[in-house]
């Protein structure tokens, strides 16, 4: 009588089965892990990528390549976090490039790139010259400056949040063209930011119904502040 090799229930499940039971895992090391098990679950780890709408990446130490191979694997993605969480982020201008390349970028919503040290201008305006979905960017705490906020004015109609928290290089002409040019603009925040109160009341008389979050404060049209600028 030949010896008879007991199956578990998960090897006899489908790819598209599986997959779906790894849209539970948010840890991209239990990923990882998972997908050196055997061939068939490696496939339903890409397809798992490929269904998700949201990747962070907040925290983790990433690097252009590591992070562009995840999300051109990520063709419903629509919010997109690779904030720096922690000391040894490695993203720069070119890991934004690859990502302007994957198919998904056209349909991000949501973009956090806060604390990215180590991106500039041309990193910046190669994502979001592409990402014209976007209603959500967040770009505090990099050294950015007007020019992208030139491109974003110029490409991104559908945008409503604004984050530039700590942007000391740019200026009133970058602010002056993002209101002109983003007519669903609804909130921003500049605190940290050298620019000055005139500024905002200037941006408020084109754009009343803004909310401009300075110094952890909501300001409106028709009310006159009482705090400084940090200069």
């Amino acid at each position: 009588m030949e010896d008879q090799v007991e199956v578990s229930a998960i090897e006899v499940l489908p790819v598209d089965a599986l997959a779906h039971c790894f849209l539970s895992l948010s840890s991209f090391k239990d990923l990882a892990q998972v997908s050196i098990v055997c061939r068939k679950w490696r496939e339903a780890v890409k397809h798992s990528l490929a269904r998700r709408d949201k990747l962070s990446f907040a925290g983790w130490k990433m690097d252009d390549d590591s992070l562009a191979r995840l999300v051109q694997g990520a063709f419903g993605l629509n919010e997109l976090d690779i904030s720096r969480g922690c000391w040894g982020c490695r993203i720069t201008d070119d890991g934004l490039y690859k990502i302007s390349l994957a198919k998904c970028c056209i349909n991000l919503t949501s973009v956090s790139m806060w604390g990215i040290t180590g991106i500039t201008d041309n990193g910046v305006i190669q994502l979001v010259s592409r990402a014209r979905s976007l209603q959500h960017l967040n770009i505090g705490g990099t050294f950015i400056t007007d020019d992208s906020l030139f491109v974003i004015a110029s490409h991104c109609p559908q945008l409503k949040v604004l984050i530039l928290w700590g942007c000391r290089h740019v200026t009133e002409r970058g602010l002056f063209a993002l209101i002109r040019g983003c007519p669903k603009l609804e909130s921003i925040n500049v605190w940290g930011m050298r620019v000055s109160i005139e500024c905002y009341v200037s941006l408020l008389t084109i754009k009343p119904h803004l909310l401009i979050k300075p110094g952890g404060v909501h300001l409106h049209a028709g009310r006159v502040p009482q705090w400084p600028i940090v200069q």
